[in-house]
């Protein structure tokens, strides 16, 4: 199974972000949405608003999971 993720703000999601999705999709068995924050800039939209956004956006498309990715560093 090849799995994807696909990391960023979408604040807000726009239809560059919803091309490279939807090209993803093709490539991958699974496509992984991580919404994520920036603590160096002031959201317009909360973490809720903008998991809302992409969901919406995607929910025509098959084995994309859109979800938060909190910003905490790895390791």
């Amino acid at each position: 199974m090849k799995v994807a993720v696909y990391p960023g703000t979408f604040d807000p999601i726009t239809l560059g972000h919803i091309d490279i999705i939807r090209r993803g999709a093709h490539l991958v068995d699974q496509l992984v949405v991580g919404v994520t924050t920036n603590p160096s800039k002031e959201p317009m939209f909360s973490v809720e608003e903008r998991l809302e956004m992409v969901r919406r956006e995607v929910a025509d498309l098959n084995a994309i999971i859109a979800e938060h990715a909190p910003d905490e560093p790895i390791g």
